[in-house]
């Protein structure tokens, strides 16, 4: 049985950017993942430890979103490996990185770099 495991509006403050201020004042960042993987023995046992653990997962993302880059693609990719390393049981992921009001000379929300493998 193949689930989708989604982990949504993470929060982060981190030091991304390609400019030096961003890399030194540091911004609001908000992640999402999805991860595919086969669930049946989850669903069938109720055991945590059958399962693709989510918090586990998280702490996968918060350590990687902590390591400062240039780019949201470079972010995104370092998440990835990092979840597939941890959970070989993962089929597919999902992860996009959104840098939340970004240094872009007016009034933008958001800028996100979603990628996939």
């Amino acid at each position: 049985m193949k689930g989708i495991i989604e982990i949504e509006g993470m929060e982060f403050f981190a030091y991304h950017g390609c400019y030096e201020t961003e890399r030194i004042v540091g911004n609001k960042f908000v992640v999402y993942a999805r991860m595919e993987a086969d669930c049946e023995a989850a669903a069938a046992t109720d055991d945590i430890g059958r399962a693709l653990n989510y918090a586990s997962a998280y702490e996968v993302i918060a350590r990687e979103m902590m390591v400062t880059s240039h780019l949201l693609e470079h972010v995104c990719k370092r998440i990835i490996d990092a979840l597939l390393l941890a959970f070989p049981q993962i089929e597919h992921v999902t992860v996009k990185v959104s840098k939340m009001n970004p240094p872009l000379g007016g009034k933008i929300g958001a800028t996100s770099v979603t990628l996939s493998k």
